[in-house]
């Protein structure tokens, strides 16, 4: 019986942990960095990419448990973040600080390591979502607008962590996902409204779920195609992509240019959801074809 307690504990202590640094969220952004590492780098080195990997698991991490402490009691109002640890109860507002501040300090140190470069864009990567960001979510829909920017940050940071360089290359692939965020995190938005009205959360860009969203959609994903096919025209610096890497990237772009054409046509949660998905599919094989693309040509 002591033993089955303690086993719960455990899981309950991991699950928390978990959920306190949004490990899926935080995977997908370290997956982000080492695209952009592997893109940058002349030489692969495994312990930048160690560390690369676990310092950016440590900011992001860090970032979502501030955000936690922040909205708990918004968190508490919302269906699907009601069962936060913090915002539910099971964790204390000082075990998530201590949780975040560790998280932080550790997460530029091991960055730090690396290059300074990489160290303060990861520092106001964690400012700008913790300090601007959150605050502004039940303000204003520009909201999104600052959010995007440290949510861009993760796939240049892997350049700058390869080249201790920001210069065009990694401010392409900083637009590439800054632009992305928007179609991604309206449609997000869109398909959550009555729970995000509930928290007095403003994601939409006009407020409502309507016509004037759904344009911009549609325009903000067009941008995203435009910037993700740059590169092949070699103005990019040392980022490039060949004519065959182009014409995938671009037909994805237009798998999720679809999607939010549907959206348009449609007007529906179902809609929403499917954009979504299609976004998050687009950027992970957006990133996968940019490396791989490299690594041909290189081997060609």
């Amino acid at each position: 019986m002591l033993s089955t307690t303690t086993s719960a504990i455990k899981h309950s202590a991991i699950s928390d942990f978990k959920e306190i640094t949004k490990m899926r969220l935080s995977l997908s952004v370290v997956f982000s960095s080492i695209a952009g590492y592997l893109l940058g780098a002349d030489t692969i080195s495994f312990k930048i990419l160690l560390l690369l990997a676990l310092g950016g698991y440590f900011m992001v991490g860090a970032s979502n448990a501030f955000n936690q402490i922040i909205e708990k009691d918004l968190d508490a109002l919302m269906l699907r973040t009601k069962n936060r640890p913090v915002a539910s109860g099971r964790m204390t507002v000082n075990t998530a600080f201590v949780i975040a501040c560790v998280f932080t300090i550790l997460g530029i140190i091991i960055l730090y390591t690396i290059n300074q470069q990489t160290a303060m864009f990861g520092a106001i990567s964690i400012f700008l979502y913790t300090s601007v960001y959150t605050p502004l979510k039940t303000k204003t829909p520009l909201s999104v607008f600052v959010g995007a920017i440290p949510g861009a940050i993760p796939f240049m940071l892997g350049w700058v962590a390869a080249t201790d360089d920001f210069g065009i290359e990694p401010g392409t692939l900083f637009a590439l996902q800054f632009f992305w965020q928007f179609p991604h995190f309206w449609a997000i938005g869109w398909f959550l409204f009555e729970d995000y009205k509930k928290g007095g959360f403003f994601m939409l860009p006009t407020g409502k779920q309507d016509k004037g969203t759904a344009i911009q959609t549609i325009l903000y994903t067009i941008w995203t195609i435009l910037v993700s096919i740059v590169p092949v025209f070699g103005i990019t610096g040392k980022l490039k992509l060949s004519i065959v890497a182009a014409l995938i990237v671009f037909s994805f772009g237009l798998f999720m240019l679809y999607y939010a054409v549907q959206l348009y046509k449609k007007m529906t949660e179902k809609a929403a959801k499917q954009l979504m998905l299609a976004s998050v599919l687009y950027i992970t094989v957006i990133q996968v074809i940019y490396v791989l693309d490299k690594f041909i040509r290189t081997w060609i």
